[in-house]
Formats: C-alpha cells, structure tokens, sequence
C-alpha cells in the first residue's frame, strides 16, 4: 500500500464561519486552529498547507473564565530599554477583541512559513456582519 501524498493542485479550500458568541475563547481557537491548518482532512500532511479558510465573527462577545478578564496580561516590548509594556485582557477585550482572538490562534499554529501562510486566511470580526457573504461559508458548531 502506497502513502497518499497531495499535490498543490488537489487542495481544496472552503470557507468556515465560526459565531463565537457565549463560547470560550479557547474552544473557538482551537477549532480554528484545527480548521487553518486543515487537520480535519483526511488527506491532511504536516509539511504541506492544506488548510481552509476561517471567518470568525462576534468576537467581542467571547467568554474567559474564571477571572482571566482580570488575572491574565499581554505583554509587548517597544524595542526601548526598560520598556515591557502590559494589558489586562478586560482592557484588550474593551478595545481590540479581534487582536485576542488572533493571538489566541497564532498561539495553537506552528511558527513556520506553513503557519503564516495559514494564518493569512484567518478574518476576526468584533461584530456579527462580515463581508464575506459570496463565497458561502459553511456554520461550524463547536
């Protein structure tokens, strides 16, 4: 029996959207994850990009449990000396929710050329419209 390898030519890509309205931030991560790199895919290879594309909306209504809204901080450094800059999560969520989520997502991909090109077909929205209506994504319950 002779291992099945894909061709950039067979690859298929469709269009997800995922509502992440009341569900946690990590179980939407994860399935996008998942989703990006295309592992739901029988004909999934690691050294290949087979992934599909996410769209996920309502981002701003994402849910962290426990009192992560409080308790967990990005980090971020100038580049000047003495300068590591934190936020709390709660103050993220006020004004950049889509930037949570990517990070979140960006966090479960593997830091390669595969990964970047991966997350190159991520779109977070903040609110429930989206722009993506003609290429007919299909709704991922998680």
């Amino acid at each position: 029996m002779s291992t099945y390898m894909p061709k950039a030519g067979d690859i298929t890509r469709n269009w997800y959207l995922i509502d992440a309205a009341g569900k946690t931030l990590g179980a939407v991560a994860t399935k996008a994850a998942d989703l990006l790199r295309g592992k739901h895919k029988p004909t999934f290879v690691p050294h290949m990009d087979c992934g599909d594309h996410v769209i996920i909306i309502n981002a701003d209504k994402i849910v962290l449990t426990g009192k992560k809204l409080d308790q967990k901080m990005y980090y971020h450094h100038t580049g000047y000396i003495g300068n590591m800059k934190e936020v709390k999560y709660r103050t993220l969520m006020e004004t950049k929710p889509e930037f949570v989520m990517t990070k979140a997502i960006k966090g479960m991909i593997p830091d390669t050329t595969i990964g970047r090109q991966a997350l190159t077909r991520l779109r977070v929205y903040a609110g429930p419209e989206h722009n993506h209506a003609a290429q007919k994504p299909e709704t991922v319950e998680l």
